[in-house]
């Protein structure tokens, strides 16, 4: 029997049809099973929507979106409201995929696909998009302190707008004619805001996969003209910003995953290409940083003396063939033992503990005598003291590949606390790198 209940209702608490669907999907961050709810409404004074909202329990990640459950109006839609007051802040406001945002006083424009489809309010919108301009300031004041200066003062301004003490104004410009600001008078008129209507452009008739009859006959195919149209070329710029995934093996279990590759640059020093495995079998999490230039004529020996605790926040980049040394704690670990690292010091140091946790060899596990436990015990209370920074203590990163680096906080200026000196491999250290038996120089012939 088929029901005879509309498709989009208006919420109810009393209807039990105005519940949610609930659908089981795949989580695209930890791949395992999540549960989408989608609902089918109006919302008052405006048209059918279509509400997504995804969670999984697994890795929490959770997100929504909103789609318009409407067809494509006959014309596009530009709606400016004047923000005054607090009530003005929590206006509802409906972005479709198509609509483009600005606020005119901060110069702020978000393009169609700046973000997704959503229903919130105006300071929402405002939150959202600080939310996305921090996500990134950690890594963007190591790579470009400028870049991440202007933010910063930008993100002050978003925050003093949303004050209110001058008003601002919102522009909605949506060629699908299916975005919306709430009219807090309705069914009233709203003094605060105005709605023009407009024809659409053919260029933004395209944009929404619209054409005519005649442009049907005379393109080939023209949703994929449009996508040609687009820049997608591969570029050595866009190669930077990618993250490749190549298949690989578990080292813990063997078992068939994936390993992502990302490459990206570190002020002062070259390129280096950071890797991160993943096992859904075991669980285990790797992650390795490469240089990415070949191994470096001479040997480097990396010095820094801890005097504060800032000096913790350091980054600190470790090959696979650099040691570290700590004088003061008569402590020295070889290179191949941690692996390759892109952290801060204090990330380090907090790898190095792990590491003598769960190595028995160390002083873990019950078997170990217990002088070598006793030992170990007031060795690793000293260290975390080191960690912590409550006492002075020197660093050394020896590297005979000469690939390892360490932030110097006064750069372009010396730094006081830190010492780089650059010295020739032995025939040993040579021979562990590989390069006695290299052949550089007529290996054509050879």
């Amino acid at each position: 029997m088929v029901s005879k209940d509309p498709v989009f209702s208006n919420l109810s608490a009393d209807d039990i049809n105005s519940e949610p669907t609930e659908i089981e999907s795949m989580c695209m961050n930890c791949h395992k099973n999540g549960v989408t709810k989608l609902l089918l409404t109006l919302i008052p004074h405006y048209k059918e929507i279509i509400l997504m909202s995804f969670n999984c329990e697994h890795c929490g990640l959770s997100n929504n979106e909103i789609q318009s459950g409407g067809v494509i109006q006959e014309k596009g839609l530009k709606l400016t409201v004047t923000i005054t007051t607090e009530r003005d802040l929590s206006r509802q406001l409906v972005k479709s995929d198509y609509a483009t945002l600005t606020i005119p006083e901060l110069e702020l424009e978000i393009p169609p696909k700046g973000q997704k489809g959503e229903i919130t309010t105006v300071e929402g919108v405002m939150e959202r998009t600080i939310s996305g301009l921090e996500q990134d300031q950690p890594v963007r004041r190591h790579m470009d302190p400028e870049g991440a200066k202007q933010i910063d003062d930008y993100i002050v301004r978003m925050r003093a707008t949303l004050k209110l003490a001058e008003p601002f104004t919102v522009l909605l410009d949506d060629p699908s004619g299916n975005s919306f600001i709430e009219n807090p008078n309705a069914p009233g008129t709203d003094p605060g805001r105005t709605s023009d209507q407009y024809t659409r452009t053919t260029e933004q008739d395209h944009a929404l996969g619209m054409y005519t009859q005649e442009e049907l006959k005379t393109a080939d195919d023209p949703v994929l003209a449009r996508v040609q149209e687009e820049d997608t070329a591969l570029t050595e710029e866009k190669l930077k910003d990618e993250v490749l995934t190549f298949p690989t093996n578990c080292h813990n279990c063997n078992a068939p995953a994936e390993t992502n590759m990302k490459m990206t640059n570190i002020p002062y020093f070259k390129e280096v290409v950071i890797m991160a495995t993943v096992c859904d079998m075991c669980g285990t999490k790797t992650n390795e940083v490469k240089a990415g230039g070949g191994i470096e004529p001479n040997g480097k020996k990396i010095t820094l003396k801890v005097t504060d605790p800032t000096d913790m926040s350091r980054d600190v980049l470790k090959s696979e063939t650099c040691s570290i040394a700590i004088p003061e704690l008569e402590f020295e670990m070889g290179g191949h033992a941690l692996g390759g690292r892109f952290t801060t010091l204090e990330g380090l140091m907090n790898n190095v503990l792990e590491s003598i946790e769960q190595n028995s060899v160390w002083g873990g596990g019950d078997g170990v005598a217990p002088d070598i436990n006793e030992r170990m015990t007031k060795f690793k209370l000293k260290f975390q003291d080191c960690v912590k920074a409550t006492m002075n203590f020197t660093v050394v990163l020896d590297d005979p590949a000469g690939n390892s680096y360490m932030q110097n906080v006064y750069a372009p200026e010396e730094d006081p606390e830190l010492t780089i000196e650059t010295y020739e491999r032995s025939f040993d250290q040579n021979e562990d790198l590989g390069l006695n038996d290299m052949v550089v120089e007529g290996y054509e012939e050879s």
